[in-house]
């Protein structure tokens, strides 16, 4: 009596945990769901400032993604240490880190094409692979694809542009985060993660870990969570406060840089147009739907098909908000090296389409 007693117990207790954690995930999907509304509400409603000016949509763009970044980092870390506290992470680790690594860019690049985040909204996967000891070379190819590729992008591009160019931009935008892991790689740059990274990995390898266990003990749902949400916890503790600067910075750059400027400065066709359009870009902060219409643009002005990839794709790939957020993650040195490979695979890519008559396309 006393064991059935327990087990109704323990299966009650099973169902409120459920219960709850289906009413958690449902808040987090209400609310992200009323992200646009409740920011466009705020900064036109509430705070009556004009739409179209340059301040409210500064102030909208920084309402809708504080949050938005915040609500992905808390799921998403959150599910990935949920996921690997009990699969045997070690052994895709050894995979892509051995005969696959070639394969293991790929895949990187390929996940990053098919998640449909801007360059800071990815930072929360990619925390969670590198917490996880994945190789930073396949972390990086999805990081710098993830901001370059999504489904949208790909229909307006098709839509604005044809099918040519979008199939183009979906091969350079692979290779280039392809090529960024691969160099990653062979600079052996993960030693310049930050140190709490580099203690983590340490000890996973050496006891602590669950995942790394052969032939352990079933670990329970409880034990799942527990682990989890004090990695989240540890995570979002550490950066939120660089989020919310990051993400005020973007806020303020954002639109600043007329379109009409860039078409009259960087439109010429000169060699170093190409690689001044990536540093223009690289400091602002914009997602890939936003950025295409404005590539359609910045090519009826007249401006290069080489110059106005690559100063789109910076745009997207990186931005001042997102190496603040990582930063925190990473020491200066391999900071460096990221953008600095972004600038030579950008401008590499810009002087290339440049040589492509658009009458081809």
């Amino acid at each position: 009596m006393v064991s059935l007693n327990t087990a109704k117990a323990n299966l009650l207790t099973h169902w409120r945990t459920y219960a709850l954690r289906a009413l958690l995930l449902a808040l987090w999907l209400a609310a992200y769901s009323s992200l646009v509304p409740f920011s466009q509400w705020l900064t036109y409603t509430f705070f009556a400032l004009e739409r179209g000016s340059a301040l409210g949509g500064a102030v909208e763009f920084f309402l809708y993604d504080t949050p938005k970044i915040l609500l992905l980092l808390v799921l998403m870390v959150y599910a990935l240490a949920w996921l690997r506290a009990a699969l045997h992470i070690d052994r895709v680790r050894d995979y892509l880190a051995g005969k696959g690594r070639g394969l293991g860019y790929f895949l990187g690049a390929g996940f990053g094409a098919i998640t449909p985040f801007c360059s800071c909204s990815s930072i929360p996967l990619f925390l969670g692979f590198t917490m996880a000891r994945i190789p930073l070379g396949i972390t990086m190819a999805f990081l710098i694809t993830s901001p370059l590729i999504n489904e949208i992008a790909i229909v307006l591009l098709w839509g604005l542009l044809g099918w040519k160019f979008t199939l183009l931009y979906i091969t350079a935008g692979l290779a280039a985060g392809m090529t960024g892991g691969f160099i990653m790689d062979a600079l052996k740059a993960e030693r310049w993660l930050q140190d709490f990274v580099l203690n983590q990995h340490k000890a996973s390898a050496t006891a602590g870990m669950p995942l790394s266990i052969k032939n352990r003990p079933r670990i329970s749902l409880q034990q799942r969570h527990d682990f989890a949400l004090a990695e989240m916890k540890s995570i979002v503790k550490r950066v939120w406060l660089w989020v919310i600067f990051g993400v005020a910075l973007g806020a303020a750059v954002h639109g600043m840089i007329p379109q009409e400027w860039v078409s009259q400065h960087l439109g010429s066709g000169q060699w170093w147009s190409v690689p001044a359009a990536v540093a223009v870009g690289i400091p602002l902060y914009t997602n890939v739907t936003g950025i295409i219409p404005i590539l359609e643009s910045l090519l009826t002005k007249g401006l290069p098909l080489g110059t106005s990839l690559a100063f789109c794709m910076s745009t997207v790939a990186a931005s001042l908000p997102e190496a603040l957020m990582l930063k925190q993650v990473m020491r200066w040195q391999l900071l460096a090296l990221f953008l600095g490979i972004l600038l030579v695979i950008f401008t590499l890519l810009g002087w290339l389409f440049n040589m492509i008559p658009l009458e081809l396309l």
